[in-house]
């Protein structure tokens, strides 16, 4: 952040306020890790903060510190509704663009107090009185922590809050793997160990929490996965069928994507999962090296990311947007 910001940031904050977090609809754990992370930094700083997530987070995310305070909206409209609407601040972490956020867009237009958008993916829109907006971090949560440190209060930030931070670096920097995993990214993890934060268990309850459902789930994917050694790409699919058919809870797809860069030789993978619900198919796409997905998934499913990891959506039938995904595959020079 410029100088500029840090003193609108502290002005904003100068007395105590009632103030809304949000996180992008289906939080992940960098979306979940912000919220709560300043939710716990808020609260110590005599405001009165609510995380509002649009819908449920993933229940391997529910051992975090605050969790059981989320409020959510789909579960409760009308209540949540006047808790935004009593709001004087509104802080928007790990997306950029209102309509992530659902149905709930519809009550965040109505709002007439000021935003703060604190984000690492790509062209912000123009919404918030303060944008912390940053492609280079490889997290928000690792913004979180250069936040907290700009206003002169990292000795505010405790286990708790610590924890927080750790999850969402963790988990957006693919366990310390992707490109934008820095120097810097290290020394504020030896940071947060050194608070007492508990490295060797958040892993374990991330990502070694899974139902057997979960695991077949995966099984099936997996079954499920084409390649295209040529091109140096794989996909897989989950149709509503298969979900149903493994008692499909929200995060059990969680990662499932990864796999496909596993296979020596893959820069470039997919996965195509049904929701009969909304009538789309969700689509995660990730790679490695200077394959950009952003620009693949603007450019063919309305979506949109990181160069490395990004996601998008198709109102056509899994067995279309498949045809159409193989034709632009057979397309890519990579």
């Amino acid at each position: 952040m410029n100088e500029q910001d840090i003193l609108a940031i502290q002005a904003l904050l100068a007395t105590p306020k009632k103030i809304a977090i949000i996180p992008h609809r289906n939080p992940d754990g960098d979306a979940m890790g912000s919220t709560l992370g300043l939710y716990h930094f808020l609260l110590r700083n005599h405001h009165f903060p609510v995380v509002v997530s649009p819908n449920q987070f993933p229940d391997f995310l529910a051992w975090m510190p605050g969790s059981e305070t989320v409020e959510i909206f789909e579960n409760n409209k009308k209540k949540v509704s006047k808790i935004l609407e009593e709001a004087e601040l509104v802080f928007t972490l790990d997306f950029n663009a209102l309509h992530r956020v659902g149905e709930m867009e519809n009550v965040l237009n109505t709002l007439k107090v000021p935003f703060v958008m604190m984000d690492h993916h790509q062209s912000p829109d123009d919404y918030a009185v303060v944008t912390f907006s940053d492609v280079a971090y490889g997290s928000t949560c690792e913004m979180l922590y250069h936040f907290i440190c700009s206003l002169g209060k990292k000795s505010q930030i405790d286990k708790t809050i610590g924890t927080c931070i750790y999850t969402g670096i963790l988990t957006d920097s693919g366990s310390f793997r992707f490109p934008k995993t820095t120097g810097t990214t290290h020394r504020i993890i030896a940071d947060l160990i050194d608070l007492g934060v508990e490295n060797s268990q958040i892993p374990a309850l991330l990502f070694d929490n899974s139902s057997f459902d979960r695991l077949q789930l995966l099984g099936r994917a997996l079954q499920n996965m084409k390649i295209f050694p040529e091109h140096k790409t794989t996909y897989t699919t989950l149709t509503q069928k298969e979900l149903d058919q493994f008692n499909f809870i929200k995060g059990d797809t969680e990662g499932i994507v990864n796999y496909g860069l596993s296979i020596k030789g893959i820069v470039f993978t997919a996965i195509f999962i049904e929701n009969a619900e909304e009538k789309i198919i969700k689509i995660s796409l990730r790679s490695q090296g200077d394959f950009d997905v952003n620009l693949f998934a603007r450019a063919h499913f309305n979506g949109g990311g990181h160069q490395n990891a990004a996601g998008g959506k198709s109102e056509l039938s899994m067995e279309e947007t498949i045809i159409k995904f193989e034709n632009l595959v057979r397309t890519l020079k990579i």
